[in-house]
């Protein structure tokens, strides 16, 4: 496992791989990593003839108040997870080097990223289609496989490769759960252990939405009135939305007809979580 700190060194190692035809795949990470990590880079190197992972925390997607300087960070950790997979390079850039002086380019994905997420974190998701399209740019890959946790963010970018002519592939992977039922995220080390009880609640009622949607309640306002009263019945819950979208364009519907998302974002403490599902009627 090559360990890659210079965009040049990158793109160097990603092109005598492309002349002799093999396959790139990637997974970009911001580190810190988990299961869900790992079976991302499981799948994707089942894909591919390399397996590039990317390790940078993005300033670019944080806001002035977020978690910038205390996101979890461990490179010795992840480079020690990764080794079995395996993982054949490590990109680990500077922010210096990802965004020099003078850097002034942005990249704008508009009608996904307007609700959910995109409501409560102005320029989050700019920062993303911006950091995602330049490690595209630099890593050169074929594939390049997401998280369905982060649901806005996969559709962002699918979004963005799509209306840019993108010469690669944007998969998708499940979302992965601790055995309680939680959603692995980089995050839930912020828990205390009465927090990560309460934070349960959120998986628990997107089971509850979906027992709902196969017994005939179709409505959006009573499934979503019923998923609030379950998460903030436990301590520590604030509900920040609870929307039903269409899958594709992230619209809100009104009722579950077919097929939509079911997305949450909770602050449990002062830890915001987020989680989805896709619902499915019978």
């Amino acid at each position: 496992m090559e360990l890659i700190r210079t965009i040049r060194h990158m793109q160097d190692w990603s092109e005598a791989k492309r002349v002799r035809g093999q396959r790139i795949g990637f997974v970009p990470t911001m580190g810190f990593l988990h299961e869900g990590h790992l079976s991302l880079m499981r799948h994707a190197r089942g894909q591919s003839d390399h397996l590039v992972v990317s390790i940078f925390v993005n300033p670019l997607q944080f806001g002035p108040k977020e978690d910038l300087a205390q996101y979890p960070r461990d490179l010795d950790r992840d480079l020690e997870l990764m080794k079995p997979i395996p993982v054949d390079a490590v990109f680990h850039p500077e922010p210096e080097a990802m965004y020099p002086p003078g850097f002034q380019t942005r990249v704008e994905v508009t009608e996904v990223t307007k609700g959910l997420c995109g409501t409560f974190r102005p320029g989050h998701f700019t920062g993303v289609a911006t950091v995602v399209l330049k490690l595209f740019n630099i890593v050169r890959p074929h594939l390049a496989v997401f998280g369905e946790k982060d649901y806005q963010q996969l559709v962002t970018i699918k979004r963005m490769a799509q209306d840019l002519n993108l010469d690669l592939v944007v998969e998708g992977q499940p979302t992965l759960r601790e055995p309680d039922g939680l959603a692995m995220s980089s995050r839930n080390v912020y828990l205390s252990s009465e927090e990560r009880r309460s934070a349960l609640a959120l998986s628990e009622s997107l089971r509850l939405a979906q027992e709902m949607v196969t017994a005939g309640r179709r409505a959006a306002a009573d499934i979503l009135a019923a998923v609030r009263e379950k998460i903030e019945s436990r301590p520590h819950n604030k509900v920040q939305y609870a929307v039903l979208v269409d899958p594709l364009t992230l619209e809100d519907v009104t009722r579950v007809n077919d097929r939509a998302v079911l997305a949450l974002a909770v602050f449990t403490g002062r830890t915001r979580l987020i989680d989805n599902a896709l619902l499915t009627a019978p």
